[in-house]
């Protein structure tokens, strides 16, 4: 099992409405995931906006080619994008660069 973390910026003007917008994620959205192979998929928010996203798959490119070839995910990027920063016109989804595992404890 491959252990993805990767970090974002959220805006900080729009840190209550990104977390409530996690806070009711979309079921189709959630499915997807699932579906997708993305499994113990967390995101944490620091008041700031950084944002630290962690998650568990067998292969990650793959599991993310799976949702960027979902219309649920398409419509969710396209209203998650505002929410950050430095994207440059990337979708967040290929902004999620992972960063290098140094440590483990299993």
């Amino acid at each position: 099992m491959q252990r993805v973390c990767f970090l974002l910026k959220v805006r900080q003007e729009r840190l209550d409405e990104y977390r409530a917008r996690h806070a009711d994620v979309w079921p189709r959205m959630r499915e997807a995931l699932s579906a997708a192979g993305w499994h113990n998929y967390s995101l944490f928010l620091r008041e700031d906006g950084l944002l630290v996203g962690y998650l568990e798959t067998e292969d990650f490119d793959r599991a993310r080619a799976a949702m960027d070839g979902t219309e649920v995910n398409a419509r969710w990027q396209a209203e998650m994008a505002g929410f950050f920063e430095e994207l440059d016109g990337v979708a967040p989804d290929a902004a999620m660069v992972p960063l290098t595992e140094v440590f483990h404890l299993p």
